[in-house]
């Protein structure tokens, strides 16, 4: 009843009428730049294609380089620390090799969820 009273008071508001009544909208902001929407899909799947292609067989080489650091570092000490070495630059194999397999399959990939041919 208090805020009802105050809008009176204020002169905002007449009972009986709608305040947004003769008010024409607003269009909404383009956020597209005037592109359709799939288009930016098509320009995304691109842009993630030759970000996998040029990012991760680099990230899989210093993969490999460090799991050979660490295996070979871990040979020099004592037999805990060397077995945890060896499943450390394990992993660190495996990563490389999923890289690897990621670099080669996404291409493909990306370019059936697209339905066209995806630039990398």
């Amino acid at each position: 009843m208090l805020m009802l009273a105050l809008s009176f008071a204020a002169g905002g508001i007449v009972v009986g009428e709608d305040p947004g009544a003769n008010v024409d909208p607003e269009p909404l902001p383009t956020t597209t730049g005037g592109m359709s929407g799939l288009s930016n899909v098509q320009s995304a799947m691109s842009s993630l294609c030759s970000g996998l292609t040029t990012m991760l067989p680099v990230a899989a080489m210093l993969m490999v380089i460090l799991a050979g650091v660490i295996y070979a570092s871990g040979q020099m000490m004592g037999a805990e620390t060397r077995a945890r070495a060896n499943v450390w630059a394990t992993a660190a194999l495996t990563g490389a090799l999923i890289a690897i397999l990621i670099t080669v399959v996404a291409p493909p990939v990306l370019t059936a969820i697209n339905g066209a041919a995806v630039k990398c």
